[in-house]
């Protein structure tokens, strides 16, 4: 795999990840309210949205890494 192809894989991981971390804060309508105090898309915020978001930026910070290296 060219480290072009593997920069671009890592950026579109890191974006996904930020966005279903972001998605873990929308207002839903479940049964179960989370550590925030209300009801969330997923009952374990913030917990699953610290998470994803470090993922991302480790995703991120590899990426950034990756582009350094020399050729």
């Amino acid at each position: 795999m060219s480290r072009k192809t593997l920069s671009f894989l890592l950026l579109v991981l890191a974006l996904l990840l930020f966005a279903a971390g972001l998605v873990t804060l929308v207002p839903y309508s479940s049964k179960m309210v989370s550590d925030l105090g209300y009801y969330t898309l997923c009952p374990f915020a913030p917990w699953s949205t610290l998470t994803l978001l470090l993922l991302g930026g480790l995703c991120w910070v590899l990426r950034r890494h990756i582009e350094s290296l020399p050729a």
